[in-house]
């Protein structure tokens, strides 16, 4: 099917000035054109926001209908499902959701993410990983670690990192601090993260391998961050809505919807995490979506797996960052689009001339408020029920072709 130019006008790109943007042929062909072509579509956005669909770095779960509600159209999809460590299940993952949704395979870095074993990452590259990830745990021997970072970094592949010490994680469901005391839960210290980074830095200074902490969340572990970034190491990280706006007291009335891996943190460590946003240290904002039923959530705390639907509330709390000051709208979309790409090696995730013509509309003004039973996610396991939000899509484009 011949898709025709589209036109659209009167829309604050990036959240910024008023402008208009031309998409012919699925790509962008212009921002403010003098011209367009003969039979271009016009679409009047109404001085609501224009910005590149979100690239949501590092999904458990496929869940289109979700994915569309949140202004998602690409999602880098984690290796424990399955686990993706064989080339014909990775190619399987790369074809589920097109054309109107793209999944873009994050392969085992080794043999059923056990930590022992290679995977055959260069066959699983050619299938379509875009990246390779330690899945929801770090490896702990640091000679596979080793050889994982350097084998990647040959074949120009960045490595996703868990970052927690299982020495000290093991068994335990929350952070140590006073929540986890009066509730009586098995807990960690906050200090696991740090130790997890320090090692697998060490070992990005020896190899040079690119690498991303997928979630970093105490103030140690930014610290560390940051020192390696001024030293011209090869990293980034991320992080979810969840470790920004909640601390360990929403557990409190053990609430597994905040049952999460990592466990949140103290208002010290989550203050330490707005700044490292506001800063630049963090680089990336993804949703964290891990959709759980009622079987894997409605149990004693301790019992419950970690998780939640993430996809959904991720932009309108990240359009909270920019109210609050954190962040400016083109750099929030630096982390929900533009940096994931980047990683990920794709053509997408910036509205500049030649990129995939991936596009939202965002109406940031829209009151809504979140509810778990009304969710289009397989699963409303959010940690945010009930809470009152602004901003959502209302239109979206995958490659110049209207999705929403």
């Amino acid at each position: 099917m011949e898709l025709k130019p589209l036109l659209i006008t009167n829309a604050r790109l990036l959240g910024s000035e008023i402008g208009s943007l031309l998409v012919t042929a699925g790509r962008i062909a212009a921002l403010n054109p003098n011209e367009t072509p003969d039979g271009t579509e016009n679409l009047d956005a109404k001085g609501q926001w224009l910005a590149p669909g979100i690239i949501d770095l590092g999904v458990f779960a496929t869940d289109k209908p979700a994915f569309h509600f949140g202004g998602i159209t690409r999602a880098a999809l984690m290796p424990d499902a399955g686990p993706l460590d064989d080339p014909g299940l990775v190619e399987r993952a790369a074809k589920g959701g097109k054309p109107d949704l793209w999944v873009h395979p994050v392969a085992a870095a080794t043999k059923g993410l056990a930590g022992k074993e290679l995977a055959e990452i260069g066959l699983m590259k050619s299938a379509g990983a875009r990246a390779i990830a330690t899945g929801r745990t770090r490896i702990s021997d640091s000679g596979v670690m080793r050889r994982v970072l350097a084998y990647a970094a040959s074949l120009g592949l960045v490595t996703i990192i868990h970052a927690e010490d299982e020495g000290l994680t093991a068994g335990a469901v929350a952070t140590d601090g006073e929540m986890a005391t009066r509730l009586g839960l098995a807990s960690a210290p906050a200090i696991a993260e740090a130790i997890a980074i320090a090692r697998d830095l060490a070992l990005v200074e020896e190899t040079g391998a690119p690498v991303h902490f997928r979630q970093v969340t105490t103030a140690r572990g930014l610290d560390l961050i940051r020192a390696a970034k001024s030293k011209g190491l090869p990293v980034l990280c991320g992080i979810t809505p969840a470790h920004l706006f909640l601390s360990d007291t929403a557990i409190g009335d053990f609430r597994t919807f905040a049952r999460l891996s990592p466990p949140l943190r103290s208002e010290d460590d989550r203050q330490a995490c707005l700044a490292a946003v506001a800063d630049g240290t963090i680089d990336i904002l993804s949703s964290g979506h891990d959709p759980r039923g009622p079987e894997d959530k409605r149990l004693p705390f301790a019992e419950a797996l970690p998780g939640m639907a993430g996809a959904e509330t991720l932009l309108a709390l990240g359009l909270n960052l920019v109210r609050d000051g954190h962040v400016t709208p083109a750099r929030l979309f630096d982390m929900l689009a533009a940096t994931p790409a980047c990683l990920l090696g794709l053509n997408a995730g910036r509205l500049a001339v030649g990129m995939e013509a991936d596009l939202i509309l965002i109406d940031d003004g829209t009151p809504w408020q979140v509810d778990a039973k009304k969710m289009a996610a397989y699963a409303g396991n959010t940690p945010f029920d009930g809470m009152p939000v602004q901003g959502r899509a209302t239109a979206m484009w995958k490659g110049g072709l209207r999705v929403r």
